[in-house]
């Protein structure tokens, strides 16, 4: 008996001591707690915990953002204050249905204002072009009208325009501009006059400034699209005939006045022709319908348009001669324009993107009372567009184009700088 009380004796004092280390563990781990949860506390992790509740249920209660063993247990079963209350954070990212954006080189934009935003987009335009028929669309120089008793060799023609288009998201997939435009133009024509005996080439200058044709677009978002699924963008411009038209000014005599100055003493056939000062509008009202798209494809954006200018026909048509008043024209109509574009453009970082594309333009001839003017065909206008964006904040961007013509009629060169501002 004696042996067996000794040995219950040295197990209970084993026992003991294993208390002991016991309650010294639980004092250690209740400090680590205190700490735990004052750090806690500091970070506002236990706010963040409770309001995450409520979307983490599924998960069981207790779950916490830095999990701690034996302490989440603790956490978990010990209750929560009444007078916090238990919600979800926020809610789930809408997904985004715009258009990503790219440097724009087209005239039209992609990526639409958003709903109640308002973007005022200051720019300008430099262009020269150096041929023997000028067809600007927008701005046309009507070909066999205006040219007469000369026999033109070359047509140097530099535009300036300065712009400015405001556009407001009247919804989330459907924006409104309008655009005013101011023009001065400059022509040299190097020619040489016809039944003068001259033998060398002259030049004649004419320039011409003010507002231009003021434009008015619709665009609309047809599609929800999405990586590997286009967007499509549909769009209505209607372009008035607020600039000076090529039948306002004051053209250079044609065959009227050498008619006129035959047999006359002190008068010569000098008629050139051309307008003595240029115009800055074309002079008719027109309709361009057409369709935008963008297809991402990482780590690049494709793009491109197509549209259809129709310019309405006018009759009663007159223009101005010099020394011998108006001259009636009767029914006359520009040639109608079919565009198609393609483009693409890399994003190089989250500020700057650059942009490659083509534009090809068909324009039809020039019609006086229903039959093509004389002179008068079709053009093919080809642009190698190439372009750059520097995004200032999620308000200001710089962009930048220059087109290089490719064909005969097209202009030379074309640098455009634009500055959309949103509000």
């Amino acid at each position: 008996m004696t042996e067996q009380g000794e040995r219950i004796d040295a197990m209970r004092s084993q026992i003991s001591a294993q208390i002991e280390q016991l309650d010294v563990m639980k004092r250690a781990l209740a400090a680590q707690e205190a700490d735990y949860r004052a750090l806690r506390h500091a970070v506002g992790m236990d706010v963040l915990d409770k309001q995450r509740a409520g979307s983490v249920a599924a998960a069981g209660p207790g779950v916490s953002a830095l999990p701690m063993p034996a302490a989440a247990e603790l956490a978990a079963s010990a209750p929560e204050p009444a007078d916090t209350p238990t919600k979800p954070v926020g809610q789930a990212p809408q997904p985004d249905t715009r258009p990503p954006e790219v440097a724009p080189i087209f005239e039209q934009p992609g990526v639409l204002t958003p709903k109640g935003k308002w973007v005022f987009e200051p720019a300008y335009q430099f262009g020269y072009s150096s041929v023997n028929r000028v067809d600007l669309i927008g701005y046309t120089v009507i070909p066999a009208i205006l040219i007469g008793l000369i026999d033109a060799r070359q047509v140097k023609t530099t535009t300036q325009t300065g712009a400015l288009a405001v556009r407001y998201g009247l919804t989330s997939r459907l924006e409104l501009e309008v655009r005013v435009p101011y023009v001065y133009t400059h022509t040299d024509t190097i020619s040489r006059e016809l039944f003068t005996g001259s033998a060398t080439d002259r030049a004649f200058a004419a320039s011409g400034s003010g507002i231009g044709d003021v434009e008015a677009t619709a665009r609309y978002q047809l599609n929800v699209g999405g990586p590997d699924k286009a967007f499509y963008v549909g769009w209505l411009r209607f372009k008035s005939r607020t600039g000076k038209d090529p039948f306002e000014v004051t053209t250079d005599c044609v065959q009227r006045c050498v008619e006129n100055v035959i047999g006359q003493p002190g008068l010569e056939a000098t008629g050139t022709g051309l307008p003595l000062t240029l115009p800055t509008g074309s002079g008719f009202y027109s309709l361009q319908p057409g369709v935008t798209w963008l297809y991402p494809s990482d780590p690049a954006v494709f793009f491109g348009n197509v549209s259809y200018l129709y310019n309405f026909p006018r009759d009663n048509v007159t223009r101005n001669l010099l020394l011998s008043g108006k001259e009636n024209l009767g029914k006359v109509q520009v040639g109608n324009v079919a565009d198609i574009s393609i483009g693409m453009g890399l994003g190089l970082n989250e500020k700057a993107s650059i942009s490659i594309g083509y534009d090809q333009s068909w324009v039809g001839p020039t019609k006086q009372n229903n039959k093509t003017v004389p002179g008068s065909s079709k053009y093919v206008l080809g642009t190698l567009l190439l372009g750059g964006s520097w995004r200032f904040n999620e308000k200001r961007t710089l962009n930048f184009t220059l087109g290089i013509g490719v064909t005969r009629d097209t202009p030379d060169a074309t640098v455009t700088v634009r500055v959309p501002m949103m509000y």
